[in-house]
């Protein structure tokens, strides 16, 4: 029993290794679990040996061919025990009895495999290999024995209803033959493989990582689920576009559980490309207990070999083969074949056409030759026949900067000359200098400091074959092997170095690179443009898919450094035996490169000459110097202005800046100094935007892809200031590498992106499970100031009304407008940036960045991006007329003054509001007072007496009418008058006589009292008539 129990605890302490089916996320093997299986394994074999004694008697023998060797665990002290275990579904008795076996640190070397039974090492046998120590798995047509498929969706928050994570059942690592290939999609796949090291030893795997749409992982766990200690090697660096990298990581010994871990980050429809895994090799294995068969396509001829050959062209050889069998003449097989198929009839898809080096006559003629390796059959009726070589046509002219000097090759001019490619070359004028650089646009032979090469990471038929092929007037995409190859046009420049005259300039444009191309494409073809920089990495810059018409594409380059530019062409992605899209092709028909060291010249520019020699050295101009036509002397550029970056010859090319903005002290560049003046209405506002010159900042989202998974947009602002340096930095954290060691590593631009405003992909650390948030995309969205005002239009850049809708006000908005220098294949013209100010004094401080509600992610075309800042930053400087004054009363001499801000306040800083203020006042005299009094009084006399004469004349008038109608009731009694007039000499003797006459204030007295009996005023008459008359 305690043999058997040993045997059956051996079954999972092999030194090969065991599967591990472990899914992500689900708890690990612990050693309790290995226990409890330990423990159950004891009770089979318990089992086992009772039914073993039952029958023993009746079991055969045991034969070699029943069971096989194996160790025993190490104990303590370093030893174990070679014990023979029955083999699968074999009853048999007689077992051979435990023997000590070798230490536990004992491994055969390379190429040989330890025998078992004599525990000596033994040379593998021809048609096999061993690492000795090690395993190895380069033969992918199927997934090998030992690993394991875990794909999930990492999102822990829910995005949208209809993304399940069940989404991601069909995800998977995919076996390729020769290589392994991850997933496409954005879920997480993790191909996982478990091995059990008897001593220390490492992993090695080739791979290829071109897209950082994936996130490529690779790190190890023991059996606790506790990862090892090698963060440093976790991210996986990106590889150049069709090269293959390689990784290795050390193994500590013990169980060591290996995961290759990718997850998609899909943003709109663009398809990611894989990543590709082959070659992995495992080192640290005890033991070797056995050689491994030479996979098909190769073989081994030679006892103890560690690794089996290829087979050649035209050959093949299948599992463990010896040697390799040689095609019939009908059929062909490339390199590594395991059959030989039928050769097809020749088409005209078979052979191409090149041009000869020019002869002596000026002529090239055309040759057509069969695309190798030849694999179609011309001596069928159906092929078509090579067409006869030997045409000759006049050569084209000579590359700009060239001339032929009357050979047949085109030489560069020598250094201070120039050439058009048609003519001698010729000295430059005094006052001149060879505008040097690279103009190809006659393709007869390839330029000396460009190469072609093909690729494909599947196979080698390309290998060695010219990846594009000269055509006169262009250049196009050769044959290749495969309609996957990568086919390869490389162009090597040295350095870039500004005119003479502009040596001294800083931070501009040293040179650029312009090409003119097309793409015919039937299929998914790409044309991808890469940049090297100092042979460090090389970097997508931009790709074409599909049917491009022809067009014109340019790259800036600002530092000084060795480039490598790099045409990259694949017909398909999809890996294909038949030629299916032969056809589709590149044409590129001219590549011009400017300031470039070592370059040629095809004309000469006008320099400065020093001001005490009248010879034609050329002598450089001080920053932002340009040349005076008259004198050719150096002349600084008036203020507000900026040095053109491709003229500097006359005042013109001294270019104004924009609204709001001035020039750098060296005027290579505009920018805003976060000041701002502005007159409406005869009132000047004048805006200080300093407070918001540090990195404005704005995350937008969230968003989610097919799947479901969340990310966000993050945007990083520099307004103004800094001397026009740009502060917004946005950065590729994927290799978890801070900005500041970033920013002193490199200067290569491959992990952060500086600008004016910049954009970053962020997906959140809860969205994929990742221990921080993942920044990647950086791009730059502006890096070039053109200026601020209050017009919504700047050159041709208009922001519409309702943009950004807001109610009437008196405050206007203020934009900031800036462009990007870098020209995409959507944006033909780059991109362009507007950042609208609006004065909000209810939100202090740094304030709110904002989009348009109608285009959330910033843009509605991909090309216009449009912000919004809100805060009280953003109104302009108080002046006298945002306050007004309220003054109190007189109060014991004193009056107070005070001042209040108009409601509401739409200003910050500026003038500041007046103390209140008090000043004397004198009171009203007494005398004044007193007059007024008896004024008033008067006036209301006279309104008395006024009333009063009124009403008395009212009385007299009824008086008097009723005097008169008493009279003349009465007249027949009265005697008639002699005379009513007074003769002359006669006195009036007759006088009127008032009774009962009163006083003034007795009159008044009556008014008041308003006595109500009528006074009469008796009238005596004085008559000298007698009275009986």
């Amino acid at each position: 029993m305690q043999r058997l129990v040993r045997v059956a605890a051996l079954k999972r302490s092999r030194g090969l290794p065991f599967r591990a089916l472990r899914s992500w996320g689900s708890p690990c093997w612990s050693s309790a679990w290995l226990c409890c299986w330990a423990l159950a394994a004891g009770c089979q074999a318990a089992w086992a040996v009772d039914l073993a004694a039952a029958s023993s008697l009746s079991l055969p023998p045991c034969q070699e061919r029943d069971y096989h060797f194996e160790y025993t665990e190490c104990d303590s002290s370093g030893s174990r025990w070679r014990v023979a275990v029955p083999n699968s579904a074999v009853d048999c008795s007689g077992l051979p009895d435990p023997v000590k076996g070798k230490e536990c640190t004992f491994s055969c070397a390379s190429g040989e495999y330890l025998e078992m039974k004599n525990q000596v090492c033994s040379k593998c046998e021809e048609g096999t290999y061993s690492l000795g120590s090690g395993i190895k798995f380069d033969e992918w047509d199927e997934l090998p024995a030992g690993f394991s498929n875990v794909a999930t969706f990492m999102d822990t928050e829910t995005g949208p209803t209809e993304n399940k994570p069940d989404s991601c059942d069909n995800s998977s690592w995919i076996p390729r033959g020769n290589y392994i290939e991850s997933n496409r999609d954005d879920c997480t796949v993790s191909l996982i493989y478990a091995v059990h090291l008897k001593k220390s030893g490492y992993v090695f795997f080739e791979y290829q990582y071109i897209d950082n749409n994936i996130f490529f992982e690779f790190f190890i766990q023991n059996d606790q689920c506790q990862e090892m200690d090698s963060t440093t090697e976790k991210w996986v660096k990106l590889t150049d576009n069709g090269e293959w990298g390689s990784h290795s990581v050390m193994l500590k010994s013990g169980t060591n559980i290996l995961y290759w871990r990718t997850t998609g980050i899909l943003m709109g429809s663009k398809v990611v490309k894989p990543v590709l895994v082959k070659n992995i090799t495992i080192e640290g294995v005890a033991y070797t207990s056995e050689c491994f068969p030479c996979k098909p396509g190769t073989f081994s001829d030679k006892p103890g070999l560690s690794h089996c050959q290829v087979c050649p062209r035209n050959t093949y050889s299948e599992k463990g083969a010896k040697e390799c069998i040689k095609c019939k003449d009908t059929q062909f097989a490339d390199e590594g074949s395991s059959q030989c198929l039928e050769r097809p009839p020749c088409t005209q898809k078979d052979y191409f056409q090149i041009h000869t080096p020019c002869d002596d006559e000026g002529k090239t003629q055309i040759i057509y030759k069969w695309i190798e390796p030849k694999i179609c059959q011309e001596n069928l009726s159906e092929a078509v026949r090579l067409p006869p070589s030997g045409e000759k046509r006049d050569c084209p002219p000579c590359n700009p900067g060239f001339y032929n000097n009357g050979s047949s090759s085109c030489n560069p001019c020598p250094p201070g000359t120039f050439s058009d490619g048609t003519q001698e070359c010729k000295a430059c004028p005094a006052g001149t200098e060879p505008a040097l650089g690279f103009e190809y646009k006659w393709w007869n032979i390839l330029p000396a400091n460009m190469k072609t090469s093909c690729f494909n990471v599947g196979n080698s038929k390309c290998d060695g074959m010219n990846g594009w092929e000269v055509a006169g007037d262009h250049i196009q995409s050769g044959a290749g092997g495969s309609d996957n190859d990568y086919l390869i046009l490389n162009l090597h420049i040295p350095g870039f170095k500004p005119p003479t005259s502009m040596t001294g300039a800083t931070g501009s444009e040293l040179g650029r690179i312009s090409f003119i191309f097309e793409t015919i494409c039937s299929a998914d073809c790409v044309l991808y443009f890469m940049v090297d920089i100092n042979r460090k990495s090389t970097n997508v810059v931009e790709s074409w898919g599909g049917t491009k018409e022809k067009q014109s594409y340019t790259h800036i380059i600002f530092k000084n450094a060795t480039f490598t530019f790099t045409w990259a062409f694949q017909r398909t992605n999809q890996g294909q035996d038949s030629r299916r899209f032969i056809n589709d092709m590149v044409k590129i028909y001219s590549i011009t490169t400017t300031n470039a060291v070592d370059g040629v010249a095809s004309s000469c520019r006008a320099c400065a000459l020093g001001s005490q020699q009248s010879g034609s050295s050329c002598v450089p101009c001080p920053p932002g110097h340009y040349i005076e036509k008259e004198t050719n002397q150096c002349k600084e550029c008036p203020p507000d202005t900026y040095l053109s970056i491709h003229q500097v010859y006359g005042k013109e090319a001294c270019i104004p800046c924009g609204p709001g903005s001035k020039s750098t002290q060296d005027h290579t560049l505009c920018y805003s100094d976060c000041y701002l003046s502005y007159v409406k209405e005869n009132q000047s506002l004048h805006f200080d935007f300093s407070n918001l010159s540090s990195v404005g900042s704005l995350m937008n989202g969230p968003s989610f892809t097919s799947k479901g998974t969340k990310y966000f947009h993050f945007f990083n602002i520099s307004l103004c200031g800094h001397e026009g340096k740009k502060m917004a930095i946005c950065t590729n954290n994927i290799t978890d590498i801070t900005v500041k060691e970033m920013v002193a590593e490199s200067e290569d631009y491959t992990n952060f992106v500086g600008a004016f405003i910049c954009q970053s992909t962020i997906i959140p650390s809860e969205s994929k499970g990742f221990r921080t948030a993942l920044s990647s995309q950086s791009i730059s969205l502006a890096d070039i100031f053109l200026g601020v005002t209050v017009e919504s239009t700047l050159y041709n850049i208009n922001i519409k009304e309702d943009m950004f809708p807001a109610p009437l006000r008196q405050i206007p908005d203020v934009h900031f407008f800036y462009k990007s220098s870098t020209v995409t294949s959507s944006c033909y013209n780059g991109r362009v940036a507007v950042v609208t100010m609006r004065c909000n004094p209810s939100k202090p401080g740094q304030g709110v960045i904002s989009v348009p509600s109608t285009c959330p992610a910033g843009t509605c075309d991909g090309c216009t991006f449009y912000f919004l800042w809100e805060s009280a930053e953003a109104c302009p400087l108080c002046t006298e007329h945002d306050y007004h004054e309220i003054e109190g009363a007189c109060k014991r001499g004193f009056q107070e003054t005070l001042y209040v801000w108009n409601e509401p306040k739409q200003c910050i800083k500026g003038v500041f509001l007046p103390e209140k203020r008090l000043t004397t006042c004198e009171t009203v005299d007494f005398w004044l007072k007193v007059g007024a009094g008896v004024g008033a009084f008067t006036a209301v006399l006279l309104v008395a007496l006024t009333c009063y004469f009124w009403k008395k004349n009212q009385k007299l008038e009824y008086k008097y009418s009723k005097l008169v109608m008493t009279a003349n009731a009465k007249e027949c009694e009265l005697p008639a008058a002699d005379s009513c007039a007074i003769m002359e000499g006669e006195d009036n003797e007759e006088e009127v006589v008032y009774s009962n006459k009163q006083t003034l204030l007795g009159k008044l007295k009556s008014l008041a009292t308003k006595e109500k009996e009528d006074h009469f005023e008796s009238v005596q008459l004085k008559s000298s008539r007698s009275p009986n008359i």
